[in-house]
């Protein structure tokens, strides 16, 4: 069926990808027993870590947790300025 819908050019709206990947992010999110405080706390620590070493751009973090029912991931991508001094 994909394969159909790409020679016909049918590609899925933003506003459907966006949705399937918050609907992921929330069942990995139960899953895991992480509640939206823990995952905003989780997400302060990384900044506060990350930025001993570097300067970021704070408003451009994303972080993902994804799963397949076998393992769970946590991918963060942190847009990196420039390295502090040591």
């Amino acid at each position: 069926m994909n394969v159909f819908k790409q020679l016909l050019g049918y590609r899925e709206s933003a506003s459907s990808e966006v949705a399937k990947k918050r609907l992921r992010f929330v069942l990995v999110q139960d899953r895991l027993h992480l509640s939206p405080d823990r995952m905003r706390q989780l997400r302060e620590e990384l900044i506060e870590v990350i930025s001993k070493y570097v300067e970021i751009d704070r408003d451009g973090i994303d972080i993902v947790l994804t799963g397949d029912g076998r393992q769970n991931l946590l991918r963060t991508d942190v847009p990196v300025v420039r390295a502090k001094p040591e």
